[in-house]
């Protein structure tokens, strides 16, 4: 049986901030970020999205009644909860107007949760082939102000729907994966920041991939040549660079210019938004599906998932005869073009905003938000979302 990815959706919030600004503004010099990490432009999140609005508004655009019939699992993965108990799954569930008769959980391993969510799916398309599962990779990246890690924050989320007989990709049989425990990268309960060793945490994800890679080139006999592209866990774009170049002696000049090339491209969009952990993967295989207009299909796209703390993951998957009429490109290319770019003030004003933890009544303006879904504030310690398209 064939199972993959039938459709995919991103979204990101409207609010950025350029990155050659936030440099001047700290003292650095601006090819640090844009070319020592590797990014442009860093998404911000007003109060009014969390990660369930971003995740519903991400899912919103590629769902139709057929899909939401047949959805009877919503897989959530990420490591910026809400709630210690309740799913996000669960509200992301109500706000799509998906039916009762489903699965709702979340899953949390650092960037790692949305590619356990898929392997996941594909265990219950092989038992239940007519249904399909919406899994959901949202995040809010936050390191803090004036700090190392300021500069790899992000907000987004891409939403997946894994099915039989996908349209975009099926997805190999194989995978290799491990696990260690190690701190890389961690975020305990009480605190609202992330913690992070970043020179071992990078040390970490090239040596998991290495890992991986071999283990997937034993099980498979594939080797770099049978690649189109491999697509990375972003956490900044020139991360994948530094793992992909680890590999490139295996294969000819024309398979290191075509993996190089394509590698480029599948950072377009993550270069636009920044970190958004779960879903960075994801991200970066929409943005090789979506702007490179000549891949074929039948062509192999490699996948490398990594979750500090940490596992990986490295799999594969085919793209589908006519996959590119099931993109939304336009729709992506608009949310892009409609953005409002913020001054860095602007900014630190808005990452410093945070919900009150012991009052019942919160009220947000939503009227502010362009997004279809918002988190619209808080009544006796319940969060309240609306879907302003809902009749």
């Amino acid at each position: 049986m064939k199972i993959g990815i039938d459709k995919i959706g991103f979204y990101t919030p409207h609010l950025y901030v350029d990155m050659n600004k936030l440099a001047v503004s700290r003292n650095v010099e601006p090819e640090k970020f844009t070319i020592g990490i590797g990014q442009e432009k860093m998404a911000i999140p007003p109060l009014t999205q969390d990660a369930v609005s971003l995740a519903a508004n991400a899912a919103l655009k590629i769902l139709d009644d057929d899909d939401k019939e047949k959805i009877d699992f919503v897989i959530f993965g990420t490591e910026s909860g809400i709630d210690h108990s309740k799913s996000a799954a669960v509200y992301v569930h109500q706000l799509l107007g998906l039916k009762p008769q489903a699965r709702a959980i979340e899953l949390k391993q650092a960037c790692y949760g949305a590619t356990a969510g898929i392997q996941m799916a594909k265990g219950h398309i092989a038992l239940h082939p007519g249904s399909k599962v919406l899994v959901l990779g949202s995040d809010i990246a936050r390191y803090g102000l004036n700090t190392s890690g300021e500069a790899t924050q992000g907000a987004g989320a891409v939403a997946l729907l894994i099915s039989a007989d996908p349209k975009i990709m099926v997805l190999e049989e194989h995978n290799a994966y491990m696990t260690a425990d190690i701190m890389d990268f961690w975020r305990p309960i009480y605190a609202d920041k992330a913690f992070v060793d970043g020179k071992f945490s990078n040390e970490q994800y090239i040596a998991f991939f290495n890992n991986v890679w071999r283990q997937y080139k034993e099980k498979t006999g594939l080797e770099l040549h049978d690649y189109e592209a491999i697509c990375y866990h972003l956490p900044y774009t020139k991360m994948g660079k530094k793992a992909l170049r680890t590999i490139l002696d295996e294969g000819t000049e024309s398979d290191q210019e075509r993996l190089m090339d394509n590698y480029q491209i599948s950072t377009t969009y993550n270069r636009m938004v920044g970190n958004i952990y779960t879903g960075s993967l994801y991200l970066s295989l929409l943005s090789l599906l979506e702007q490179k207009e000549s891949l074929e299909a039948g062509s192999r796209i490699g996948l490398y998932s990594y979750g500090s703390g940490a596992v990986g993951e490295f799999f594969s998957g085919i793209l589908q005869p006519n996959y590119r009429k099931h993109l939304q490109i336009d729709q992506h290319t608009k949310l892009f073009s409609e953005r409002t770019e913020v001054t860095v003030p602007e900014y630190e004003a808005i990452f410093e905003e945070t919900l009150p933890t012991n009052d019942r009544k919160v009220e947000l303006e939503i009227d502010q938000d362009p997004a279809t879904i918002c988190f619209a504030g808080i009544t006796d310690n319940k969060r309240q979302y609306i879907n302003k398209s809902a009749k």
